[in-house]
């Protein structure tokens, strides 16, 4: 079997694109986004063919990119890359504005903008790479872009399965909290994005008190990035 490690040394950005038909505003994030020529200004941006996004730039020949920096959290990025439009409005409860393309593009956390008029697209099997003009950008503000590689080793996320990167990544297992009456307290990782449940820093913002292990947590509580309930955890 051919070892694909080397593929983790290709350097990626990560990104929210936004897309819009009708009344339907839905995002998702994409770390295969690149500029290909300067004159004129083309950029493209790999899709799965499963994806919302997907049909939905298909349909209507347009989507933003948004440029995510390096302030992003795991409950944002899980919001827009685990969790599908389908299912949820992605921006219910995140600010946003829509761009002169009339795409949606978050707020917060999102250092600029690229409006893109889709110009012609290649069949890559799982993913379409859409080539797409671009008719407008901006910079909306400061900081880091995120990389590929942060998101891997600072943040310890993972790449869904639909991603056109999609390798297993792997985080250093640090010391496990102990109860009070001296029973270890393992911490518990979602299979599906990744997010460890560190007993020692409970939920807060879910309602979970430090401390708490595991086994006391509600069966109604869910991952706070992607959604899914208690039974998609395993031991770390």
């Amino acid at each position: 079997m051919m070892d694909v490690a080397p593929l983790l040394a290709v350097t990626y950005g990560l990104y929210v694109v936004g897309s819009r038909k009708g009344d339907k505003l839905n995002g998702q994030i994409a770390n295969t986004v690149f500029q290909i020529t300067s004159e004129p200004i083309r950029v493209a941006v790999s899709i799965n063919k499963t994806e919302l996004t997907h049909e939905i730039i298909s349909e209507t020949g347009k989507c933003c990119i948004g440029i995510l920096g390096q302030d992003a959290d795991m409950p944002f990025i899980g919001n827009f890359g685990f969790r599908s439009g389908r299912d949820i409005d992605k921006y219910a409860r995140i600010p946003h504005i829509l761009t002169p393309s009339g795409c949606p593009l978050p707020e917060e956390h999102i250092l600029a903008y690229i409006d893109l008029k889709v110009t012609g697209t290649v069949d890559v099997h799982t993913h379409t790479v859409f080539i797409g003009e671009v008719t407008d950008c901006g910079i909306t503000g400061e900081g880091t872009p995120m990389s590929y590689s942060y998101y891997r080793e600072v943040l310890c996320g993972k790449t869904p399965p639909t991603a056109p990167s999609h390798l297993a990544a792997s985080c250093d297992v640090e010391s496990t909290p102990e109860r009070k009456e001296g029973t270890p307290m393992k911490k518990y990782v979602c299979n599906i994005c990744g997010y460890v449940y560190d007993p020692a820093v409970g939920d807060p913002d879910g309602g979970i008190e430090p401390g708490t292990a595991f086994e006391d947590i509600p069966d109604d509580w869910v991952c706070p990035v992607c959604g899914v309930s208690k039974d998609q955890f395993s031991p770390e």
